[in-house]
């Protein structure tokens, strides 16, 4: 039975944070862990540094809006995450039915009928094509004219749902802040459908294996917010064609464990940013964050507080100072001068990247 230390270990290294694993680009980065949390812009931008080797934040931005080749939208839990472009269309289609049908209470509750959602979509289509990129409070004044309220949260369920629908994704920044495009325009052509059905379902447990073992069922239904039923029936089909096979209690892909380093002296030490995928992407955190000090990681009202790791394991939080000048360290105790040494690089790093250019 592998140790809890083995399967952190791999866990880590999958997602490019130790043993050295690190990415070359941002594109490289996003391939590698398939979805990147990005309810918060810039923790998202931090998420792709902190698994690139040398990444500025002019790198990330140029593969979100001139390579174009990641994408950030409502995809896993119908919640923002950034993900390669090519898969995009298909992660849609699979995902976004149940995300639509558990959102109907909420659209009721705001008068958001389907008639309304429809023509929203439309003319969210029209618009953009006439005039996008546009910003939230842009589409939101075009959707006034369809009688809805421009306060309160009926624009951005609109935006959402056309997001949903195929209609829209995120585009560039305009002064920091996010425009939307239409979807088909903005993300380069794949030429064909990659996947759909149950095969879309077992490629996106393969893809959250190989960013994520070794894992179960149940870790791939929280990471992606669908039935445990259907989770398990992908585990299915990846055994059937020997894509998986057993590590202790957990699954990985064949031949995965062979790539599993050994411990080294030297730790390697990530900041990570609030929301990371490596702590919310599996049912339950005691591998990466210590039981005595969840709190600090997790202080409760859905925040998810930066976190410095080492080797995989949380060993501090951390925060901003002000201008993002500064970046403050809370251990979680007195940690070794290696990983100390460790904490200062990335500290450094973390400042270079958000540093404003001229």
């Amino acid at each position: 039975m592998p140790d809890q230390e083995s399967v952190r270990r791999l866990r880590a290294r999958a997602q490019a944070l130790a043993g050295g694993a690190r990415e070359a680009s941002a594109e490289a980065v996003v391939r590698r862990v398939f979805a990147v949390q990005a309810q918060d812009a810039t923790a998202a931008d931090l998420g792709i540094r902190v698994r690139g080797r040398d990444l500025t934040a002019e790198a990330v931005r140029t593969a979100y809006e001139e390579e174009r080749s990641i994408v950030r939208n409502w995809f896993l839990r119908g919640t923002l995450h950034t993900v390669p472009s090519d898969d995009a269309p298909w992660v849609l289609r699979l995902l976004s039915p149940r995300i639509l049908a558990a959102a109907g209470r909420r659209y009721q509750q705001l008068g958001l009928g389907d008639d309304l959602r429809q023509r929203a979509d439309r003319l969210v289509r029209r618009v953009l094509a006439a005039h996008g990129p546009l910003t939230r409070a842009e589409l939101t004044e075009h959707l006034t004219t369809l009688g809805v309220p421009p306060d309160g949260q009926a624009p951005f369920h609109l935006i959402r749902h056309a997001a949903l629908t195929g209609v829209l994704c995120h585009g560039p920044q305009r002064a920091g802040e996010a425009t939307y495009v239409l979807f088909d325009d903005w993300l380069p052509p794949t030429g064909r459908v990659r996947w759909e059905g149950d095969d879309a379902l077992a490629e996106l447990a393969r893809r959250y294996l190989a960013a994520h073992a070794p894992a179960t069922p149940e870790d791939f239904a929280t990471w992606s917010g669908l039935p445990l039923t259907w989770a398990r029936r992908a585990w299915r089909t990846l055994a059937e064609s020997g894509v998986i096979t057993e590590y202790g209690a957990r699954t990985v892909l064949a031949g995965r464990v062979e790539e599993l380093p050994g411990p080294s002296d030297a730790p390697d030490v990530r900041l990570l940013p609030a929301y990371d995928d490596y702590l919310i992407g599996y049912r339950t955190r005691e591998l990466s964050v210590p039981a005595a000090h969840r709190a600090r990681v997790w202080p409760g009202g859905g925040l998810i507080r930066p976190t410095v790791i080492a080797d995989g394991l949380a060993v501090a939080t951390w925060t901003r100072g002000p201008g993002s000048r500064s970046v403050q360290v809370d251990a979680f105790a007195p940690v070794p001068p290696r990983i100390e040494q460790g904490i200062d690089g990335e500290k450094e790093a973390v400042i270079d990247f958000l540093r404003p250019t001229a």
